[in-house]
């Protein structure tokens, strides 16, 4: 079940990375290497509304992080993790299949080497493109992130089965 569990996650996460990414890659101008991110903001053709992008972006993440914990936990308590540890190894496993998806295959596989993430004005940064620093930063921090949030869903499994 699990493993079924992995598998619609990663699925879901692509969809809602890659649409948005795909369809117009300022949407995520936050997630990007910062020399990429450093010259778009200082082309003149992206002036006027990079900063509206990359709070656009921000403020996604932090909601997508809230209804993330806010399913997760919906999801332990149906499978019967009613102990901060099974609901927090539950998630967490989750999460961190996710995060490594995220890295090795959207980020590795399709970000290093998709023309479509190529933001006009940038074409010439093809190394930096192809650089996995950021990614293996952005693998980092999503373990953090993924720890965090299996850990507020343990909590919140906990205090609902204590009611």
């Amino acid at each position: 079940m699990l493993l079924i569990e992995c598998i619609i996650l990663c699925a879901i996460f692509s969809i809602v990375i890659l649409v948005p990414l795909y369809k117009n890659p300022l949407e995520m101008i936050a997630s990007y290497p910062t020399k990429i991110r450093k010259r778009v903001e200082e082309l003149e053709q992206y002036k006027d509304t990079i900063n509206q992008y990359k709070t656009k972006h921000i403020e996604r993440k932090i909601v997508g992080v809230l209804i993330i914990i806010f399913i997760l936990s919906g999801l332990a308590w149906i499978t019967n993790d009613r102990t901060f540890i099974d609901a927090f190894k539950h998630i967490f496993i989750l999460l961190f299949t996710v995060n490594l998806f995220d890295f090795f295959i959207r980020d590795i596989c399709f970000f290093c080497h998709s023309k479509r993430v190529i933001i006009k004005g940038t074409e010439d940064m093809i190394k930096e493109y192809k650089d996995p620093t950021q990614h293996i930063l952005g693998l980092v921090v999503g373990t953090f992130i993924s720890l965090s949030c299996a850990g507020i869903c343990g909590l919140t499994v906990e205090l609902l089965s204590k009611v």
